[in-house]
Parts: C-alpha cells; structure tokens; sequence
C-alpha cells in the first residue's frame, strides 16, 4: 500500500503541474478573441463614420448643384422678347454675366457665372453676333452662346423668289440670326470673294428651300450654307442638261452669275410652274431677235423695282417707293435694273431663283414669242407680235 502510495503520488503530483498549462491556452485564446472583436468593432465604427462623412459632403454638394440646376432650367426673366447683342471675344465670365443681365436675360449674374463655371466648366461662348429671346432658360442660353448643337433647330422654308432682304426678315422672325447681320455677311466682299460670288451681294445664290436651322445661328455659315447648295444645285442641272452651262458659255459667254440672273428674272415674272420654260424663251428672244425693239431690251417690271428697292436713295424715281412699279420708274435711266432703258441683262439677279427656273433658263422652250401678259386667271397670255400682245392686254383673243 505504502508502496502503491508512493508510485501515484508523483503521477498526481505531474497531472497538477501540468493542469496549469492545459489552463492557460484557453485563457489566452479568450483574451486573443476579445481583441479581435474590439479591433473589429473599431473598424466598423470608423467606417461607418468615414462613410456618414462622404454621404454628408456628398450631399453638401449633390443639393448645391441640384438646386443650381434647377434654377438654370426655369425660363428666363421676361415675356420672349427677341434680344440681339454681341459677345466679345475672350469675354470674363463675370462680365458675360453681366452684360447678359442688363440685357434682361437672366436675373442672377452671380447664379449664371457659378453655373457656367462649375456644371459646364468647358463651354465657351461663341464670340460674334447673337439673337435671344427674354424667356430662354440659363441653360438653354448657354447652349446658345456657345452654339452647341444640343441647341433647338427651327424648319425654316424660304420660297422661290425672295430677296437676300426678304430672307433676312424671315430668319430673324423665326429666331435664326438677327436681320442686319445677315444683311451684312451677305454683301461682304471678303466672304463673297472665298464663295466665288462676283457681285457686291449673294443675291441670287442663297438657294429657296426648306431647311432644318439652328436658333441663334451664325449668319456667315447661313450664307454659306445657303450658296453651297446653289452651286450644288446648279452642278446637278448643268448635268440633267447634258452641259447646258457649258454651252451658254460658249455660245453667249455666259457664267453661272449670267444663268443666275435671267433665272432670278424668269422666277419674278412666273405665275403658273409650267410657264417658266416659255417665259424663257421670251426672253431669249428678245436678246436675239434682230427685229425686236427696242433691241435687246428684256422690258421687265421686277427688274426696275429691284433697283428701288437696293438702291433708292441713288435713283430718282424710286423716291417713296412701295413695291409698285410706275411709268416713271420704267423711264428712268438712272436705275441700273431697269431692262426698259439698259439693254441685255440686268447687273445681277433680282432674287432667288428656285430650281425649276433654274432649269427653264438652262432648257427654254422653243418658241417665237416675244411679249406675254398676266391673264385674270393667274396664268400668262404670251404673243408673237406687238399686235397680239395688245389684244390680250385688251382681252381679246
């Protein structure tokens, strides 16, 4: 017994000195865990907190910007008045503001130098003249002024016979450009010249039809735009015709200017489509008729008036002029238009000619007459002899 005794009792003396190891392992293991889950929570209070703080700055910005935007897409002050001006090049912000605010465009200078600079930083006005209208959003008249193509676009339809003048009012009216400007791009010397256009205007090279154009335009590209598709226009005919163009030219020494005027003449004097080709020949006739009198003399009314109406501060008859062609207008060898005293073609179209004119010039009929007159019925009554004309001007068969 004693013996046993003394064998276990170093065993149990063993199993104490080792329980304390197997007990500090699960002591230290808890300890480990506790600050594992500390650490975590720390980290997640952080990053709750980091997050908290962008959303707040995120939403110290978002709103700001929100309620900018808001204000630069409600209409602008006024009741849509038409507002021109020009922006000058290299214009500060600041003073773009405020010229646009005494203008009556905007009610915030400061609100439209914030918005442009912060929510469209990188676009630029486009310097030249411009044409607003009091209602336009802040937005909106950005786009504008720098002509953005996220611009609105206006169909615009011109018709065949119109001035470069006529145009002009008809695309400040539909918000285009101002009237003047296009007046003036229109007659200017150096654009004229890079065209290929002879002449002191681009009358008769601003092509009738229907376009699709911006607001707020730029009135050189209108007249560019314009005379592009005359020539086009012209090239695709001279084409259809087999090089009409080319054999007036060397039959009469004519060039596309020549083509051009009698085209913007027979185009003034049309009623009815159909008769511009006999029209034309009337007109042909009349320059090659060696009995015709007086000779070579196209005897237009629409010739003479267009002198009035370009230049009658330099022709006396045309003082008061109104549209209506008198006796004394026809007359006058003042007026350089009037075919009734110059002989041959007037110095340049009298209006736009469409393409069916166009046409009729580069293919007239073939014909002998030499007079025509307007018929009750819109239609025109056309003679081979004085006599005749008289008759139908009477109403007579």
């Amino acid at each position: 017994m004693n013996g046993q005794q003394q064998k276990t009792r170093p065993r149990s003396r063993r199993r104490s000195s080792s329980a304390p190891k197997r007990n500090s392992t699960p002591s230290g293991g808890a300890a480990s865990t506790s600050a594992r889950r500390l650490a975590k929570k720390r980290s997640g209070w952080v990053a709750r907190w980091f997050w908290r703080f962008f959303a707040l700055l995120g939403l110290g910005v978002a709103l700001p910007a929100g309620l900018l935007l808001f204000w630069a897409t409600r209409p602008g002050p006024g009741d849509g008045r038409k507002i021109a001006t020009r922006i000058p090049a290299n214009v500060p912000s600041a003073e773009l503001a405020e010229q646009l605010a005494a203008l009556g465009l905007i009610d915030s200078p400061l609100l439209f130098e914030i918005y442009a600079g912060w929510l469209a930083p990188s676009v630029a006005p486009s310097p030249g003249p411009h044409l607003f209208e009091t209602a336009t959003s802040p937005r909106k008249l950005l786009q504008r002024l720098a002509r953005l193509p996220t611009r609105p676009a206006v169909r615009v339809t011109i018709p065949e016979g119109y001035t470069y003048l006529q145009i002009a009012e008809r695309l400040e009216k539909q918000g285009i450009c101002l009237a003047q400007d296009f007046r003036e791009r229109a007659r200017d010397a150096a654009l004229l010249g890079r065209l290929g256009i002879r002449g002191d205007s681009a009358e008769g090279y601003l092509f009738p039809a229907t376009y699709e154009l911006f607001v707020d335009a730029d009135p050189e590209q209108l007249v560019v735009q314009l005379a592009t598709e005359t020539k086009k226009r012209l090239d695709r005919l001279d084409a259809a015709t087999g090089g009409a163009l080319g054999r007036l030219g060397a039959a009469r020494g004519w060039t596309e200017r020549e083509v051009l005027t009698l085209a913007s003449v027979v185009e003034r004097e049309s009623g009815a489509p159909d008769e511009r080709p006999q029209i034309a020949s009337v007109f042909y006739n009349r320059l090659d008729d060696p009995n015709f009198r007086p000779a070579r003399r196209l005897q237009s009314d629409p010739t003479a008036a267009y002198g009035c109406l370009v230049m009658s501060e330099r022709i006396p008859s045309c003082a008061g002029f109104r549209g209506r062609v008198t006796p004394e207008m026809l007359r006058d060898p003042e007026n350089p238009y009037n075919t009734y005293r110059i002989a041959g073609l007037p110095p340049g179209p009298i209006a736009n000619p469409g393409e069916g004119a166009l046409r009729a010039v580069l293919e007239p009929a073939a014909t002998d007459f030499l007079y025509f007159v307007l018929g009750p019925d819109g239609r025109h009554r056309f003679g081979r002899s004085f006599e005749e004309h008289r008759r139908a001007i009477e109403g007579g068969p």
